[in-house]
């Protein structure tokens, strides 16, 4: 995984600077082996993510009304829309993750996570789902994105991630990334600023999320 960069970063016009993107991911379908009640079964899935822009590499990657060009949402009834176009999650939670995998004695633990694990489109530092409200409007280069909700992660998380109890572990831990509109689209790349502009601030996401694990 690349080491994040703590240097903080100028605001801009508007808005207060609250981290940047260290990743943007994309993930296209394939075979996801998915195990419960004793059995295996193939399912398609988009969930694993990979980085396409990086510190290192800092391509632009657009984005649309639906999401990110060459991402891929299989079922969406739960993932993708205008609703759901693009999923943030922080490195922040990233070191407890990597916690719960090798207390899970998952075999591939004692390497770390690489961005877009969570199956997240961006890998963010520097603001978590605490500080977000509906209706928050985040600047990412020449991208406007809404916040909309947290995620409800259903059961190929737990495959993803190599433990049966990792959707448990979402929804009780609240680290769960949130799902963002597209407002105005464009490019993002790895190292662009984040610059938050609150909204109506009527709705808090932590509220949302114990609404969604209750």
């Amino acid at each position: 995984m690349a080491e994040s960069d703590p240097r903080p970063n100028p605001a801009g016009a508007g808005g207060t600077a609250v981290g940047r993107v260290l990743a943007v991911n994309v993930g296209v379908a394939l075979p996801l082996v998915v195990a419960g009640a004793g059995t295996e079964a193939i399912v398609m899935s988009a969930i694993r993510k990979h980085p396409l822009s990086t510190l290192h590499h800092p391509i632009a990657v657009g984005v649309h009304r639906l999401g990110l060009a060459g991402d891929e949402q299989v079922d969406r009834a739960i993932h993708g829309g205008p609703g759901r176009a693009v999923y943030a999650y922080p490195i922040e939670h990233y070191t407890w993750w990597n916690a719960r995998r090798r207390e899970a004695g998952v075999e591939e633990a004692e390497r770390p996570l690489a961005f877009g694990a969570l199956g997240e489109n961006l890998t963010t530092q520097g603001l978590v789902e605490t500080a977000l409200w509906v209706g928050d409007r985040i600047r990412v280069g020449e991208v406007e994105l809404v916040v909309e909700s947290p995620r409800r992660p259903c059961y190929k998380l737990n495959a993803a991630m190599g433990y049966a109890q990792a959707v448990r572990d979402m929804r009780q831990s609240g680290f769960s990334g949130v799902y963002l509109s597209v407002a105005r689209p464009g490019v993002i790349r790895a190292g662009d600023n984040m610059v938050l502009t609150p909204g109506p601030r009527q709705i808090p996401m932590s509220c949302l999320h114990q609404r969604s694990s209750a």
